[in-house]
């Protein structure tokens, strides 16, 4: 429950600091006082976005603060998932800074607005009062049911069954058209395919074919050049062998003159060794050459092909060549294997399906099993509330497509007056009626949930005299299993209040500023009988506001 909340240098509020009890509380105060602001301090409290133009000083920063005792409410789980320090007794901070820019905190610890949504979600459930107008809403009706139903887990279990349900479908719908097109392709790509395996392509090739082609269409200058190479090298008159070995003769009969001579001795005979070996490999390749018409016109074929598969293929090489080739057999391959992929898919979607009927059918069945008694809860309490005549009715059916909320179609229908037709919801209810139909929805919500603190925004529009003293009775009744506060206008319900306080402006010479007291006796029998009688009291109006808080 919310004990303690602060709120400093917000809109028209200064400074204000108020301490809240269990129970039924409730909160007054003339048409724009400034109750509204105080709602909308709680929303940024909860996570609500900030408005940097509801800082009322900008010199300043805007301080909101929160205590809440959170000792009964099993929330150790979602600190720790939010890796949060928990306190039985936890403090939530929001500030707007001068800049424009806001921080959150719990328990001192930085949270983001997401965060801090989420566990405001488990704190207070505040009720506007257009949100009255949510009765006729699809989600919400499917809210209030879910609830009470106790649905939550499986409406998460099926919500994520149906998201990848429609993971599947849109693969499928994708396989297929992937499929279509490389059906247009399969023969084309099947022949680029084969004429790639064809050439059997190696790393390396080109460049080998190349040089061959070179020898083979060269056979007459290569004979010729390395014939007189031989000869120059091994000739007995001429030969530059045979010049060297003379010359080593020369420097061998001096060679032990010196160190030099010696060492020009040794060169010379390296270089004998050298040439020698040199005059071998050419001698050795004059014999291998040899004009070779069918081999010549082979290189120049596979040669052709290559240089033809990469301009058709925009390739530069052999290894771009065979990752084409990787490319096709994958495109090839999928066309090949379609039928398969399509069927094992169609398996998935049908095993999905399975499940998501299966968690349907338990949601549909714990629906149908609490929407009798909780007409009849309903029924009785709107009874109490001057509607004796009023019958609702909820239609839940079954159908065959998935649904956001399940497979199942609800709609609500009221029939407000004794022989009415039963119409929908929201075209059924006046404004009066609509704001009681919401607080005994919202009374049978709070005995199921286990939510801390509801604020209802003026539930009482619309309504006066003995329904607004039923209605002060049915939030009394609630605050004995929760913290419950009520905006009222009316004195019936603020008089039904375990406590109260009054929020008023106050002008000074140069600002207006929002202020908020509590009420003891006195001053409560002053708030009820002015709100009786306006600001001329008379002892009549005194006296039955006495009685008011007295009952």
């Amino acid at each position: 429950m919310l004990t303690a909340l602060s709120i400093k240098n917000y809109a028209l509020i200064e400074d204000i600091n108020i301490n809240l009890q269990p129970g039924f509380t409730t909160i007054t105060g003339e048409t724009g006082a400034g109750k509204s602001i105080m709602l909308g301090a709680l929303g940024l409290l909860l996570g609500n976005r900030a408005d940097y133009g509801a800082i009322r000083n900008s010199d300043k920063k805007c301080v909101i603060e929160g205590s809440f005792n959170i000792s009964n409410y099993k929330l150790k789980d979602f600190f720790s998932a939010e890796d949060l320090d928990y306190e039985s007794t936890t403090i939530i901070r929001r500030e707007i800074l001068a800049s424009g820019k806001s921080r959150a905190f719990v328990n001192d610890t930085p949270v983001n607005l997401n965060a801090l949504n989420a566990l405001g979600a488990y704190l207070i459930d505040i009720h506007s009062q257009h949100e009255t107008l949510s009765l006729g809403n699809i989600d919400y009706q499917f809210q209030v049911i879910d609830t009470i139903a106790k649905n939550e887990g499986v409406t998460i279990e099926y919500k994520q069954h149906l998201k990848e349900y429609r993971k599947l479908q849109k693969r499928a719908v994708d396989l297929k058209e992937e499929q279509a097109q490389a059906a247009k392709e399969y023969d084309y790509n099947l022949f680029l395919l084969n004429e790639l395996q064809e050439a059997k392509l190696k790393p390396g090739m080109q460049e080998e074919l190349e040089e061959r082609y070179e020898e083979l269409n060269n056979v007459e200058e290569l004979t010729e050049q390395l014939s007189a190479a031989l000869i120059n090298v091994t000739q007995e008159e001429i030969g530059s062998l045979e010049t060297l070995k003379e010359v080593r003769t020369n420097l061998a009969k001096i060679s032990t003159f010196s160190a030099n001579y010696g060492s020009m001795h040794e060169r010379v005979q390296s270089v004998i060794i050298e040439l020698d070996d040199i005059a071998e490999e050419i001698a050795g390749a004059l014999e291998k050459v040899e004009a070779n018409p069918e081999e010549l016109e082979a290189t120049n074929t596979k040669l052709q092909l290559i240089y033809n598969l990469q301009k058709k293929h925009a390739a530069g090489s052999i290894e771009e060549l065979q990752e084409i080739q990787e490319e096709l057999q994958k495109k090839v391959l999928a066309s090949e294997n379609a039928e398969s992929d399509l069927s094992d898919l169609n398996k998935a979607i049908a095993d999905k399906e399975a499940e998501l009927k299966k968690v349907a059918n338990k949601l549909h069945a714990n629906r149908k099993k609490i929407i009798p008694p909780f007409i009849l809860e309903a029924e009785e309490t709107l009874a109490s509330l001057g509607m004796p005549n009023a019958r609702l009715k909820i239609d839940l059916e079954k159908q065959k497509t998935f649904l956001p909320n399940g497979q199942d179609q609800l709609s609500w229908y009221l029939a407000a007056n004794k022989g009415g037709e039963f119409k929908e919801m929201k075209k059924a209810a006046s404004g009066g009626e609509l704001s009681r139909i919401m607080l005994a929805v919202k009374s049978i919500l709070a005995a199921q949930s286990n939510l801390p603190t509801i604020i209802f925004d003026e539930i009482d529009t619309g309504v006066s005299g003995d329904i607004a003293q039923k209605m002060g009775e049915i939030l009394q009744r609630m605050g004995n299993n929760m913290q419950v506060i009520a905006i009222t206008h009316l004195p019936q319900i603020a008089g039904k209040g375990n406590s109260h306080f009054k929020i008023f402006k106050e002008d000074t010479a140069e600002t207006t500023t929002t202020k908020i007291k509590p009420l003891e006796t006195p001053d409560r029998v002053e708030e009820l009988a002015m709100m009786l009688g306006g600001n001329n009291i008379s002892e009549s109006a005194r006296a039955h506001a006495k009685e008011l808080l007295s009952e």
